[in-house]
């Protein structure tokens, strides 16, 4: 018998090399570290016990556990929390004045989650001024006023193109929203472009984005609107592409109309960078990606970086997209600060943000 013949026919032992590669010691694991246990429903139906399991349950459910600890640092957090500095002032020297400073938290989303019932969270925010500066895209500005006007509805993901097309139907994902709604939006809107002209040219007001979008808040006195919060308790919205969707195109039809009316950018820039420059702490909480991640982001560049984050969208780093970046990132640039709290869920925000909502600012309103 040869001895690898020998070797094969000899099975009371496993090869030692096998054993060396697959029983490898561990490490002691650091004392403190959290054991994974998800949500036991034995126990009943509690949510807020499901949803704080989230954090040792795992994979995106941690992340969501980590965004809801994230948030509520961020609404926790005084001025009084930290050690008073040789640079502060007087006033910032002040017990009381200490106590009331808060941690300034800008909230981004995309046109996309205003279509949706997101809106209504976002409307609560608002409402209740739990955040204090707003960034959204033209979609997400326009679409809030046009559902005060008339309804979206619940479609389906797979109702052809063609045949919405032909019948004056427009598709947002399964969202469904009937050209009509347009029609009646300009019918509302080219009155208020006429009188910020008017004001314009007689009075010398000079309009930017958010000081349109104020008025607009103003002049749609709706309960239901994001907007018509946001201009009762003076909370500022950003939207640096507003040309780009419903609102541009009004804009446009306008310019033939009534000629003459500016929009001015540039002080609306300033006007967010200094919302982060001058802030003691600063929070980001951004749904989804592309303009509003990064308007918010490059303004709390200006401070160094941002002390707390929570990214919530679907996109991937892989090709190196803005919308697709961790917080890490950001880091690299000086966007969010080396030591803040940071995370990204991975999931969609129309699944995600209402429940984070539930966790963070309801739980005290």
């Amino acid at each position: 018998m040869s001895t690898e013949d020998s070797r094969l026919n000899n099975d009371t032992a496993a090869p030692a090399s096998a054993t060396a590669a697959v029983l490898v010691r561990s490490e002691g694991v650091p004392e403190g570290t959290k054991r994974i246990r998800g949500y036991d429903f034995e126990d009943g139906v509690d949510y807020n016990k499901l949803l704080g399991s989230y954090m040792t349950t795992g994979f995106q459910a941690t992340s969501f556990g980590q965004a809801v600890d994230i948030v509520n640092k961020m609404r926790q957090w005084r001025l009084s929390d930290e050690p008073v500095t040789k640079n502060d002032s007087n006033e910032e020297r002040d017990p009381e004045y200490r106590r009331n400073v808060k941690c300034k938290i800008f909230l981004g989303y995309t046109s996309n989650l205003v279509s949706s019932g997101i809106r209504e969270t976002i409307k609560y925010l608002a409402k209740n001024r739990m955040i204090d500066v707003l960034v959204s895209t033209a979609g997400g500005v326009e679409e809030d006023f046009i559902r005060c006007i008339a309804p979206t509805y619940l479609g389906d993901f797979n109702l052809q193109g063609r045949t919405l097309r032909s019948k004056g139907l427009n598709r947002i994902g399964n969202i469904i929203v009937p050209n009509d709604n347009y029609c009646k939006f300009e019918d509302w809107i080219l009155p208020i472009f006429d009188q910020a002209l008017k004001e314009q040219q007689e009075n010398g007001v000079v309009w930017t984005p958010s000081k349109l979008i104020h008025r607009l808040g103003k002049e749609i006195d709706h309960p239901d609107s994001i907007y018509y919060w946001a201009y009762k308790n003076n909370i500022p919205v950003y939207c640096p592409a507003l040309t780009d969707g419903s609102l541009g195109d009004m804009l446009y039809f306008h310019s033939y109309r009534s000629p003459g009316l500016v929009l001015d950018v540039i002080q609306d820039i300033r006007a967010i960078n200094n919302e982060a420059v001058f802030a003691k702490k600063t929070g980001m909480i951004i749904l989804g990606g592309g303009l509003v991640k990064h308007h918010i982001c490059n303004a709390n560049l200006m401070r160094n970086g941002a002390d707390f984050a929570v990214f919530v969208n679907t996109a991937q780093e892989f090709d190196g997209s803005d919308a697709g970046a961790r917080p890490d990132e950001a880091v690299s640039w000086g966007k969010i600060k080396a030591d803040a709290d940071s995370v990204k869920v991975y999931a969609d925000a129309s699944l995600v943000f209402p429940l984070l909502v539930a966790q963070t600012f309801a739980k005290s309103s």
